[in-house]
């Protein structure tokens, strides 16, 4: 069964039931010494891109905004069987030029990476992906607050939402405790869940 790893902030650790994996957004946290097969990056702030945190294994496959946004499109990938699909990011702190999210597919699982965001015309598409997990951020500052947290949450329709990337200091287990969304699981930094 394939797990993830909330680290901190906007960082968490997918790994498939092979042991293949993929970073999201390096930058806070621990558990970056599992070898990499993937590392994804939603955009360019400092606070989502520390690529070089990660162990990388040979032939480590970086995906960043840049390649997920080639020709003017959000591009999908295969890599060795692991799916991942850019979609819309963006906000008034975060060019949606410049930002993505991923939908990433693993062992049949789906995970919905929002990245910095707030909510966005293609959330609306989601629930017919029938998504498993989705993780949006809560810090009310750059990105959406709790209420559009929990809005995009009914509109994604994953199984399973997640908060992260609180404001610095603020407790996750607090906020989430505050955060009215279906099927909430609460994941403070370093705890670890099957994905099934």
């Amino acid at each position: 069964m394939p797990k993830l790893l909330y680290q901190k902030h906007g960082s968490y650790r997918l790994t498939a039931d092979d042991g293949r994996v993929v970073y999201v957004d390096p930058y806070a946290g621990k558990g970056y010494d599992a070898p990499a097969d993937i590392i994804l990056v939603t955009h360019g702030h400092s606070d989502h891109n520390r690529i070089k945190k990660c162990v990388q294994k040979p032939g480590c496959r970086i995906i960043t905004n840049e390649e997920a946004l080639a020709g003017g499109v959000h591009n999908s990938f295969d890599v060795d069987g692991i799916l991942i699909q850019a979609v819309e990011a963006g906000n008034r702190n975060h060019d949606p030029a410049k930002c993505v999210g991923y939908i990433i597919t693993l062992d049949g699982v789906k995970v919905y990476a929002s990245g910095d965001t707030s909510k966005t015309k293609q959330m609306e598409t989601f629930a017919a992906l029938e998504i498993d997990y989705a993780l949006f951020p809560c810090d009310g500052l750059f990105n959406m607050g709790l209420a559009e947290a929990a809005e995009c949450a009914r509109l994604v329709g994953a199984k399973h939402n997640i908060i992260i990337h609180p404001k610095p200091g603020e407790s996750i287990r607090k906020k989430a405790g505050e955060w009215d969304a279906p099927g909430k699981l609460v994941m403070e930094p370093g705890d670890e869940t099957e994905m099934g």
